[in-house]
């Protein structure tokens, strides 16, 4: 008799060896520094052309130095930043802060090769839409680049949608960028 494979086995991994956490101390904010660097690191290696630069673009590296070493004050609470472990090595994060009271806007969501093929990105974007529910947003946006492809179609799977730029937004930008929001229920 032929065994039947249980095809959802292969599509989503088991959780046993996965943690999705709040970053709370010096070390989880190392991590999530280090993280944030692979991302940069990984953007600048695959899409060099296709990033806006100068001194006033968050991919600077000044600026995005000056980022890294305030990221627990950027996401303090209600605001947070998600490690994401895998065997106890963190392999992904999300950040996500306050823009106006019950409106969140999430950053730097970013699963590292160790962490790939999990559906951990999509797992750390339901763990940051429970805590955001919890701390009684109603609403998150974000935005990203439109050469990211692979990702745009997590945040819609994740049931987000495309919302407008906004009106004071660089216009030098609008080609290279999208924005997406999701109700937080």
């Amino acid at each position: 008799m032929r065994k039947i494979l249980d095809i959802k086995s292969y599509l989503e991994p088991p959780l046993s060896n996965v943690v999705i956490r709040l970053a709370e101390d010096a070390n989880d904010f190392k991590a999530a520094r280090s993280l944030c660097q692979e991302w940069l690191d990984w953007h600048w290696r695959h899409y060099p052309n296709d990033w806006p630069t100068g001194p006033d673009h968050p991919m600077d590296p000044s600026q995005f130095e000056a980022i890294m070493q305030n990221l627990p004050s950027l996401h303090e609470p209600p605001g947070g930043i998600l490690i994401g472990l895998v065997d106890g090595q963190a392999v992904g994060c999300v950040m996500y802060h306050e823009a106006e009271p019950g409106v969140a806007e999430f950053n730097r969501l970013y699963v590292n090769e160790k962490g790939r093929g999990r559906r951990l990105g999509l797992r750390m974007l339901e763990a940051m839409f429970a805590r955001l529910s919890v701390n009684g947003f109603h609403k998150v946006f974000f935005t990203s680049a439109t050469f990211l492809s692979h990702a745009r179609v997590m945040y819609e799977t994740a049931g987000f949608v495309e919302i407008p730029h906004p009106p004071e937004f660089p216009t030098e930008w609008l080609d290279k960028t999208y924005f997406m929001e999701r109700h937080i229920k």
